[in-house]
């Protein structure tokens, strides 16, 4: 059998993505690629061809006649290999979502047999990460950090809960009154997942802290919330992280909180979803909406 003469699927798949939307960037938020990586494909597929497929300024590139014509056959072509894939009607979709640790400890966990009774054919699989979003091993991301940041090419983000923030510690460990003074003396609780919390802290209350007796660093939040529960000193603990330790009594929280400058956010791939990704966001959005916000006034 005669070899066909086709150029690389790669420059094909990109030029057909620019054909259809008709723009380079969002062909390439489709493709997970850079905007670089597909107007080189094209280029590498006239090459190939020897004929120009696109024209026109670089803010306005259009298709030849050439290129429409190999544009309708390319989707045409894909269409007709995606309708002839093979379909599993017996496999079950899985959901695999990255989240911070302590997040999924304190919130996620307690809250996830809502949705596994609600959804018993979506299996849920967490797995810790602070690094990057990246799509090749997670279908839904949950991150904590300023709105707009953080989202990569291709990616769409869904806040679901404020943040809010206080001073945290063991009952018992703060002798007297709760004062900003009294809390400034005690020993000071910091985490490397945000080393920023304080000052984030300062600047939303309006106040200016004098240095502690003591700095104490852990490299998680859970670390470093389970050591003021155990009266190491004052941590700043996200309401989301804390909102059960105060309930039941381990930890309280003497200067109330104060609304951050981040979101906790679902983010999700740009375009159509899979069923188990569109549910776990919406059921996201309402679990956020059921969570209350902190009671009492903060400093």
């Amino acid at each position: 059998m005669a070899r066909r003469p086709l150029p690389p699927l790669n420059a094909l798949r990109a030029f057909e993505a620019f054909g259809r939307h008709g723009r380079m960037t969002t062909a390439a938020d489709e493709l997970f690629v850079t905007h670089g990586a597909v107007s080189r494909q094209v280029r590498s597929l006239e090459d190939q061809v020897g004929v120009r497929l696109i024209e026109g300024p670089k803010n306005r590139l259009r298709l030849t006649e050439a290129g429409l014509k190999l544009a309708q056959s390319l989707t045409q072509a894909f269409d007709l290999v995606e309708q002839g894939l093979p379909k599993r009607p017996d496999k079950v979709e899985g959901l695999r979502v990255t989240v911070q640790p302590t997040f999924a400890m304190k919130w996620l966990i307690p809250r996830l047999p809502d949705f596994v009774d609600a959804h018993p054919d979506v299996p849920v699989s967490l797995h810790e990460t602070n690094g990057p979003v990246d799509f090749a091993e997670t279908d839904l991301a949950i991150r904590l950090g300023a709105a707009g940041t953080g989202i990569p090419a291709g990616a769409e983000a869904t806040p679901f809960m404020q943040h809010y923030q206080g001073p945290v510690m063991a009952p018992g460990l703060l002798k007297g009154a709760p004062s900003i003074d009294a809390v400034a003396a005690l020993p000071r609780l910091h985490t490397k997942t945000f080393a920023p919390a304080w000052a984030e802290w300062e600047r939303r209350a309006g106040i200016a802290l004098p240095r502690p007796p003591v700095d104490r660093e852990f490299d998680h939040y859970f670390y470093m919330l389970e050591a003021a529960a155990a009266g190491l000193g004052v941590a700043m603990g996200p309401w989301a992280f804390v909102q059960r330790d105060l309930a039941v009594g381990r930890l309280v929280a003497p200067l109330g909180f104060v609304d951050g400058e981040a979101q906790i956010t679902a983010i999700t791939p740009r375009g159509g979803l899979s069923r188990p990704v569109r549910l776990f966001r919406d059921w996201l959005v309402a679990q956020g909406a059921q969570t209350p916000p902190p009671t009492g006034e903060g400093v």
